[in-house]
């Protein structure tokens, strides 16, 4: 299942969601048009073996990793689930902390993965634990809300409607068995999904939270949904 569109837009111009695409992009351009792209990675990449808890310079990737990405499908995905998903979160928010919060959610699911190759010399990057952040953020708070859907069915391809708490769920599973699956090649490479089920879990639980606290909006008398 892929996303296409989020049937419910948001009241506001998603200023924040924006800035971080453009950004996004133009890290991406002079990644690819740098000189020595595999040098410009190195410098902005989480490298786990090169993290030292008491040097703080060597933490500064767990942030500059989150834009970088490692090809044009990497940050094309990225950038189209964070702009379908990224408005209405920024909205409930608000601007600078749905900002902190979109960092905070990257850092966390980033340290995840870290934990599983503490060792390792292959540079981690891409936005996806941040994205998953705004996922589980958004699955707290509008888990009702239709996700216009690509759906494969064998041969043919079509589009539904369906809650965005089964698709984001369904995702959601769908990268929690695959980090389970790749701990023991987690040394060698490949997609760091556990750093997409941090992202994902601390999101939800900071939107729990921030609900918890009274932050949850009636917006023109409608009651917001229930919880999932």
């Amino acid at each position: 299942m892929f996303p296409l569109r989020d049937t419910q837009k948001a009241k506001i111009i998603p200023l924040i969601t924006y800035v971080i695409i453009i950004i996004n992009v133009v890290v991406f351009f002079l990644e690819i048009t740098s000189v020595k792209p595999d040098a410009f990675i190195e410098s902005y990449a989480l490298i786990p073996a090169k993290i030292n808890f008491s040097n703080y310079l060597t933490l500064i990737p767990f942030i500059t990793s989150q834009f970088l990405h490692g090809g044009f499908l990497h940050i094309i995905s990225n950038m189209w689930f964070l702009k379908i998903f990224g408005d209405n979160v920024e909205e409930r928010f608000g601007h600078i902390q749905y900002l902190f919060i979109y960092l905070l959610t990257g850092t966390v699911g980033i340290f995840i993965q870290y934990l599983f190759a503490v060792d390792s010399t292959i540079p981690m990057l891409g936005a996806s634990a941040a994205v998953a952040g705004v996922l589980g953020a958004y699955l707290v708070f509008f888990p009702h809300h239709r996700i216009e859907t690509l759906v494969p069915l064998g041969f043919f391809i079509t589009t539904v409607n369906i809650p965005a708490s089964i698709m984001l769920l369904y995702w959601f599973i769908t990268q929690l068995f695959s980090g389970v699956g790749s701990i023991a090649i987690a040394q060698t490479g490949g997609v760091a999904f556990w750093a997409h089920v941090g992202g994902f879990a601390s999101g939800w639980i900071i939107a729990k939270l921030y609900r918890g606290l009274g932050n949850s909006e009636i917006e023109e008398g409608q009651i917001i949904e229930e919880d999932f």
